[in-house]
């Protein structure tokens, strides 16, 4: 199976995108990559790492989409971009079933929309960001920003295809909540309400209520649907509290020499648990769900190691058939039954 990345996209690109790449190859046997981008800054990071020549491909590209660039307007007028060569790759090749940037959110959501499609019936695509939880598991934020205004049909097709790409992930019977600004069935404005009674009636869907956000990573739910407003809030929300809870760890520890010597010699192993835990890096990026192949948008910022899980992260949802399953699931659920409108 092939995973081609724009090795040109992120903060950090093209070092960390290409050293991340070499890295999954060195995890997983099976899997082939694809760079595009400018061959000659890849080759010259290549060249000081080891990796299976036989398994990775460069494929130059002229040029490269920023943050400054308008999506649209970019995607149609830069078609020999690392982004867009990327994405048109992704489409025609039938090898190719996955693609990673972690270049502009904009340009991957409009490229991807634009160059592969959606699945159809599919209202809209959904970013899927995956958080680690206080139990040890995993929940899946759904919409974490592609989608600022929503319809209840919007919010029930986030259930779906969380749902789906849950059970890819390997949870037998997913627990949906809907974040709101409160438990009781009332609570939330007439979206969040008309969406909590189109939830409870959809067959398939193991909806379990509404959730507050402090509930997002309790470990009681394994797929938070949201607005896309919301739901990147939530997400930026969390990211902040993580780093500021290990800045404060930190601040502490260096306070004084006795909380120097207990954590040297009581607390180092669990702090680097905590850690573990908190750094949601580790887990890839986030899942474009809706998109006929495997789309995964890694932070901006992203590191060799991110870059990594990411592209693993799209092998195995490509390998898990994670777009059939939501073809297949949508299918299955009746919308129309429980008075849902396109």
């Amino acid at each position: 199976m092939k995973i081609v990345v724009d090795a040109m996209g992120g903060d950090n690109a093209p070092q960390e995108i290409v050293k991340g790449a070499a890295m999954a190859l060195s995890k997983d046997k099976d899997l082939k990559v694809v760079l595009t981008g400018d061959e000659q800054k890849i080759n010259k990071t290549l060249a000081g790492l080891t990796y299976d020549k036989a398994r990775l491909e460069v494929i130059n590209c002229t040029e490269v989409i920023t943050n400054d660039d308008t999506p649209t307007l970019a995607i149609r007028q830069k078609k020999d971009s690392s982004l867009v060569v990327a994405l048109k790759l992704l489409k025609e090749d039938e090898e190719v079933q996955g693609f990673v940037s972690a270049g502009s959110t904009g340009a991957v959501l409009t490229g991807a929309l634009l160059r592969v499609g959606r699945i159809r019936g599919i209202s809209r695509p959904a970013v899927c960001p995956m958080l680690p939880t206080a139990t040890g598991g995993r929940v899946l934020i759904i919409d974490a920003g592609a989608n600022a205004e929503c319809k209840p049909v919007n919010l029930a097709h986030f259930a779906i295809m969380g749902t789906a790409y849950a059970k890819a992930s390997g949870i037998a019977n997913p627990r949906v909540g809907l974040v709101t600004n409160g438990t009781e069935e009332h609570k939330g404005d007439p979206l969040h309400q008309e969406s909590y009674h189109l939830l409870k009636g959809l067959q398939g869907i193991n909806f379990v209520g509404n959730v507050e956000g402090r509930d997002i990573m309790s470990g009681d739910i394994d797929v938070a649907v949201c607005d896309g407003f919301s739901g990147n809030i939530a997400l930026k929300t969390a990211e902040g509290t993580a780093l500021a809870v290990m800045s404060v760890i930190k601040q502490n520890i260096k306070a004084s020499f006795a909380a120097k010597l207990g954590y040297a010699l009581f607390m180092r192993g669990a702090f680097k648990k905590i850690k573990k835990v908190l750094d949601y890096s580790k887990y890839g990026g986030a899942v474009l769900l809706g998109i006929e192949k495997v789309v995964v948008k890694s932070h901006g910022s992203s590191k060799a190691e991110s870059v990594c899980a990411s592209v693993l992260q799209a092998k195995d949802a490509a390998a898990q058939n994670l777009t059939a399953n939501i073809a297949a699931m949508l299918a299955a659920v009746d919308l129309e039954s429980v008075g849902a409108q396109q």
